[in-house]
This record gives C-alpha cells, sequence and structure tokens, in this order.
C-alpha cells in the first residue's frame, strides 16, 4: 500500500528555513509528478508546488522564489526547502502524489506542521 510521510515541520522565526521531506512507500519513485499542498486554519487546503520529471518545477506565486521542490529518488523522497518564512506561511503542509503518478488513486501524507513566529 502506497505511504506518504511528512517530516520537518517545526516552529521557525520569520525569515528562516526549513526543510520539508515526504517519504514514500510502497511504490517506488522516479519521475512521477509529486506536489506540496498547505493548509492553514480557517483556510481551504492550497497548492504550493509542483515537481514533474527530474527537475521540471512549478510554484504558486505566493511561494516562488522562495521555496524549492525537489526529489530523490534513490532515497524515494520528495523535499521541499522552505527558504526566507514568513507569518503566512504557517500551515499544515501536505505530500501529494497525483492519480496515476504512485497508483490509480491520488494519495495524500498526513501533514506536517509549520508555524513561523517569533
Amino acid at each position: 500500500q502506497v505511504q506518504l510521510v511528512e517530516s520537518g515541520g517545526g516552529l521557525v522565526q520569520p525569515g528562516g528555513s526549513l526543510r520539508l521531506s515526504c517519504a514514500v512507500s510502497g511504490s517506488i519513485l522516479s519521475f512521477q509528478p509529486m506536489g506540496w499542498y498547505r493548509q492553514a486554519p480557517g483556510k481551504s487546503r492550497e497548492w504550493v508546488a509542483r515537481i514533474t520529471g527530474a527537475t521540471s518545477t512549478v510554484y504558486a506565486e505566493s511561494v516562488k522564489g522562495r521555496f524549492t521542490i525537489s526529489r530523490d529518488n534513490a532515497k524515494n523522497t520528495v523535499y521541499l526547502q522552505m527558504n526566507s518564512l514568513k507569518p503566512g506561511d504557517a500551515a499544515v503542509y501536505y505530500c501529494h502524489a497525483p492519480r496515476f503518478s504512485l497508483g490509480r488513486e491520488e494519495y495524500w501524507g498526513q501533514g506536517t506542521q509549520v508555524i513561523v513566529s517569533s
């Protein structure tokens, strides 16, 4: 069974950095599209970034230039490097595998919380 497990969240001061990891199990990560979403309290879940292939990446305007999505297929892991964090980036971050990427279904991780506060 496919599972996505996020880690790396925590408390960081504004301007700081965090790197989130999404470990994939139950499937082989190669060059399938994978993404990150986030959901702040009282808000809808929003798309953050997507990687397709080895290095083709797309970002939401709100994080462009500050966040970097990447993958390490040898480790079956997708990353989200977050720099210059702002209070508005605080949310639960979810790893996402769209339908037909790791299987017929789409998959979500359980989420990892990011708190940006001084």
